[in-house]
């Protein structure tokens, strides 16, 4: 923010050059909960197609633990062998699991922002440290937000759960006389229909999230009147600093100009108010090309180089004005205007002969 400047004078929308600057920086309109959606999507994804599956390799896997404890070595080497047996076979059968949460969380950021590469994020920031501006961070605005949220979030979230389990209290009384074969298959059931709940809930909470978050990132990238006037000298350039290359460079194709005058042929004029010199060379050049033209002051001064270099010149106001008009620089004169332009170079020759 600029010095003297309040959030009261950011009324104007941000420019795509600061959205695009903020972008580079990695900030970006995002919501947590959207990849935790994709994740709880995934979750019921990998469950519903593969929980079969996957509850029958783990119970394999891990019935050895109930069915033949006695038999295990529980000494310092085989505990260790133990473990990492344990934790290999239940990696195994969950590796499918573990690799579509992952991928759904990437999914969650991408669908959002796309692919981001900038390390602005990882640099240290001294504020982050400062307790008061994590007090600040806490209880302000983004602070109690972020607490509503959670705790709407709680609460549906709880809500679906019960509307889920309530009818299954006779049930979930008698699991304890039901078989473990049969308690996977049971949790299966019971696990996606929460699932389902859940998902539900937070499809709403992400969209509801994601758009305020969205609002609140252009909020934060609001710019003020003088921001914009700023960006827009630095995009394009001072205004005055412009129109002054804009006087050299006049300045310079004028003096080409001037000094291209006395190679002319004839100078056309008006008699004063146009000038318009023409350099024909016979044999040499197919037709007169404009080398020089002007009104006012810059025709005054074209006749006075073209008198100082005994350039002829020539008073015809009609087609001194109609060159004007219609030839540019360093242009051969239009076909239209061929048979005028001739008969005044054939004056000038005849006069040269005459001399």
């Amino acid at each position: 923010m600029a010095e003297g400047e309040d959030k009261s004078e950011k009324t104007e929308p941000p420019s795509q050059r600061k959205l695009d600057k903020a972008r580079e920086k990695g900030d970006v309109p995002k919501s947590q909960e959207i990849p935790a959606w994709f994740i709880l999507a995934a979750g019921l994804g990998v469950l519903a197609a593969f929980g079969p599956s996957m509850g029958a390799g783990l119970t394999r896997e891990l019935s050895v633990f109930l069915a033949k404890p006695h038999e295990l070595s529980l000494d310092n080497t085989g505990a260790l062998a133990l473990t990492a047996t344990a934790i290999i076979s239940v990696m195994l059968v969950m590796g499918l699991a573990f690799g579509a949460i992952v991928a759904a969380a990437l999914a969650g950021h991408f669908v959002q922002h796309g692919l981001i590469f900038t390390t602005s994020k990882l640099e240290p920031k001294l504020s982050k440290l400062n307790p008061v501006e994590g007090v600040k961070r806490i209880l302000g605005p983004q602070g109690w937000v972020n607490f509503a949220k959670g705790l709407a979030k709680m609460t549906l979230v709880a809500i679906a759960i019960t509307i889920v389990l309530w009818p299954r209290q006779s049930l979930l009384a008698g699991l304890p006389a039901v078989a473990p074969g049969q308690l996977l298959v049971l949790f299966r059931e019971i696990a996606i229909q929460l699932m389902l709940a859940a998902l539900a809930v937070f499809a709403i909470i992400a969209l509801a999230d994601y758009l305020f978050q969205r609002q609140q990132f252009y909020d934060r990238n609001k710019m003020s009147r003088r921001e914009i006037r700023d960006e827009f000298k630095e995009s394009e350039g001072d205004p005055m600093v412009r129109a002054r290359l804009r006087q050299i460079r006049q300045e310079r194709a004028r003096k080409r100009m001037m000094a291209a005058v006395p190679d002319a042929a004839v100078v056309i004029t008006n008699p004063t108010h146009y000038a318009v010199a023409l350099k024909y060379e016979q044999g040499v050049t197919a037709a007169p090309v404009c080398v020089a033209k002007g009104v006012e002051a810059v025709a005054l001064k074209i006749r006075e180089i073209a008198e100082e270099h005994g350039v002829p010149i020539v008073e015809d106001p009609p087609l001194a004005r109609a060159l004007h008009a219609s030839v540019g620089l360093d242009e051969v004169i239009p076909p239209e205007h061929f048979a005028a332009v001739a008969k005044v170079i054939g004056y000038v020759l005849s006069l040269k002969k005459r001399r």
